[in-house]
């Protein structure tokens, strides 16, 4: 009998099973790597994917948008909940007791008519039917409890409520134009909603129902991430303040616009923005605001109502909203001026900072100043004969200025400029700055300040900035020369009150010496005490501040843009207020103190609730010492007027 021979694995066999279980190995390990993989990274998405393949219907489920805040915790936007009624035709058409239950209960709660519910149960096979939007809470509960509670009510079958949000701003147009508008799927336009879109919208999340293997409907919900609230540096007790004062200062004066900026001269923070002209960010596209832009072209006046509605049906809708962009538009952030003699303050601080002049020296006027071919007047006409450096920002003189500028010289005055931040951008937290290049067109630099841009520039006419370059750069001048960023937003925070993010207050550069900085704010009181800005003290308060008028281009139409600037305490400045009137009656008894008289009106209710105490102050000249100061003309202060600019034998008004 024969031996069967034994199977033996020749070692070349050994080597290629080897080589085959290894490879089917690593196979393996990639497969199962591959797997957790996905998992952990793409998982989300093709759950989703899955669900959507074997679900009948899907839903959004909305974020809620961020609160605005003010300073003290006060809401000045937020969303509130809304519901969207939903049927589904399918599921209450399976049976006629239902179907009769739930029509009656839709036509009884939402005022829902017959031929109305004959269409929307047209789609027999619709799971998903939006037939009222933006229901607010006590109608929901009232249908809600009587399904819950009735017998003909639990009988009601496929209807449901969908969350939704909308938003809504409790102050109405109160500071409308810091804080902007959205408008459809949560954008943010203009204003803090704008500028902090990103941060204010969150991600929708979604509801999926679907069949599952055992043909039961399942729902399954991923949770919406809500936006982020901002808490600002607002204080809408001081906007109240500014547009109550402003409105009461329009009564007495005719004009085109009054802007309002108030800040904290320490940090750079805005506290308010009032522009005249508002609206209601609940309802943006309201055309109402724009009516003070239409005037009967027969005699000038403000359209009737019948006028109005005529002129708006013969519009396009894109006239429409380019007149409501006017409306929207932040005036203290946007608009581009002549800032006129409040530009003096920082011609004189960086000619001190540089010591290129000295607080005694002394300048003469008598009315005019030849530069080049080019005579430019003073506003007092007859001129303010000697005086001094001090006395030149008092009385506000504008030959003095341009000797000033003189001295200081070209490269120096340019110098100043860009520390103090003219031609730039402030890069403020609000949506309507100008760009960098158009800023920088706006000034004079050092290659183009020959003699007439050098001394026109000085007393701020030729130079064109904006209320918030100038109220920043004018905060440097009184808090130690410290050029802080100016913001509104303080924290953001999440829908639990953590702080995501603390917004620092950020120096951005030094712009004068401390000592400067105490010279400059006495400079700015005797203004107030002795010179042009008499009319903007408040009484047992020591205030500085600097006027300025500037007439605006074409020049001779008697149009103008008159502004005060000024600050409290001056030992130790809290806060600035800067106000600005542009076009005022220039035949009005208010005309020529417009802008002294408004920031006495506001400053009066604001100091004291910012809890600035009353004191004694000392209304005589800081400077005088016993100084003797030779004129040859008068030195008494004069309401700022104009100057006249002339060149040749063509005079035309100037700032």
């Amino acid at each position: 009998m024969k031996k069967r021979k034994k199977k033996v694995f020749l070692r070349r066999m050994r080597l290629q099973l080897a080589v085959v279980m290894v490879a089917f190995t690593v196979c393996l390990v990639f497969l199962i790597a591959r797997i957790v993989y996905i998992n952990l990274v793409s998982g989300p998405k093709y759950k989703q994917r899955v669900l959507n393949q074997k679900g009948y219907n899907s839903v959004t489920v909305p974020f809620k948008r961020g609160d605005i805040i003010d300073r003290n915790g006060t809401v000045l936007a937020t969303s509130n909940k809304i519901y969207n009624l939903v049927i589904e035709p399918a599921n209450i058409l399976q049976r006629e007791e239902n179907k009769e239950a739930t029509v009656k209960a839709l036509k009884e709660f939402f005022d829902i008519t017959d031929e109305e519910m004959t269409d929307y149960l047209k789609d027999e096979k619709s799971f998903y039917k939006v037939i009222r939007k933006k229901l607010e809470y006590p109608e929901v509960r009232k249908f809600k409890d009587y399904c819950k509670e009735s017998d003909e009510g639990r009988k009601v079958i496929g209807v449901w409520f969908e969350e939704d949000y909308v938003r809504y701003y409790p102050y109405n147009e109160m500071a409308c134009h810091l804080l902007g508008f959205t408008v459809s799927g949560n954008q943010g336009l203009s204003g803090i909603e704008g500028y902090y879109d990103d941060e204010l919208n969150g991600e929708p999340g979604r509801t999926y129902s679907y069949i599952n293997n055992d043909f039961n409907v399942e729902n399954r919900t991923e949770p919406a991430l809500n936006g982020y609230s901002l808490v600002t540096s607002l204080d809408i007790e001081v906007q109240k303040i500014v547009q109550k004062n402003c409105e009461e200062y329009m009564q007495l004066l005719e004009t085109k616009n009054v802007s309002v900026l108030v800040m904290d001269p320490n940090n750079c923070e805005v506290l308010a923005i009032y522009n005249c002209h508002q609206y209601d960010p609940n309802k943006p596209y309201d055309t109402e605001p724009i009516r003070y832009q239409f005037k009967n072209e027969e005699n000038g006046n403000p359209m009737t109502d019948q006028e109005f509605e005529v002129a708006l049906a013969s519009m396009t809708d894109a006239d429409v909203v380019g007149d409501l962009e006017e409306v929207w538009r932040d005036y203290a952030v946007s608009d581009n001026y002549e800032p006129g003699s409040t530009y003096k303050t920082f011609t004189i601080s960086g000619a001190v900072e540089e010591k290129k002049v000295a607080l005694e020296d002394q300048f003469y006027c008598q009315g005019y100043l030849q530069v080049a071919d080019a005579t430019i007047r003073c506003h007092h006409v007859t001129g303010h004969g000697m005086v001094t450096t001090v006395q030149a920002l008092e009385q506000s003189c504008n030959p003095a200025l341009m000797q000033i500028a003189k001295k200081e010289g070209k490269e120096d005055f340019d110098k100043y400029q860009k520390l103090f931040g003219f031609g730039q951008r402030t890069n403020i937290d609000l949506n309507g700055e100008p760009s960098a290049a158009t800023l920088n067109s706006l000034v004079y630099d050092v290659d183009s300040l020959n003699s007439v841009e050098l001394a026109t520039s000085s007393f701020g006419q030729g130079v064109t900035v904006t209320m918030m370059q100038l109220g920043t750069a004018f905060c440097s001048v009184i808090n130690g020369g410290n050029y802080y960023q100016p913001h509104v937003v303080k924290q953001i925070i999440d829908s639990d009150g953590n702080v995501i993010e603390n917004k620092k207050n950020v120096l951005v550069r030094k712009t004068i010496s401390e000592e400067t900085s105490d010279t400059m704010k006495e400079m700015l009181r005797g203004v107030v005490v002795n010179g042009t800005g008499k009319k903007a003290a408040v009484e047992g308060y020591s205030i500085g501040g600097k006027t300025g008028t500037a007439e605006k281009l074409p020049r001779g139409q008697r149009k103008y843009i008159l502004s005060f600037i000024g600050f409290a305490p001056v030992e130790n400045p809290e806060v600035v207020i800067y106000c600005l009137v542009d076009e005022p009656d220039p035949d009005s008894q208010y005309f020529t103190s417009t802008g002294c008289i408004l920031f006495n009106m506001i400053a009066e209710d604001l100091l004291p609730y910012l809890n600035i105490y009353k004191e004694e102050t000392d209304n005589t000249d800081p400077f005088a010492g016993g100084q003797q100061i030779t004129t040859e003309v008068t030195t008494e202060a004069v309401e700022e007027q104009p100057a006249v600019f002339a060149t040749g034998t063509d005079a035309q008004q100037g700032p």
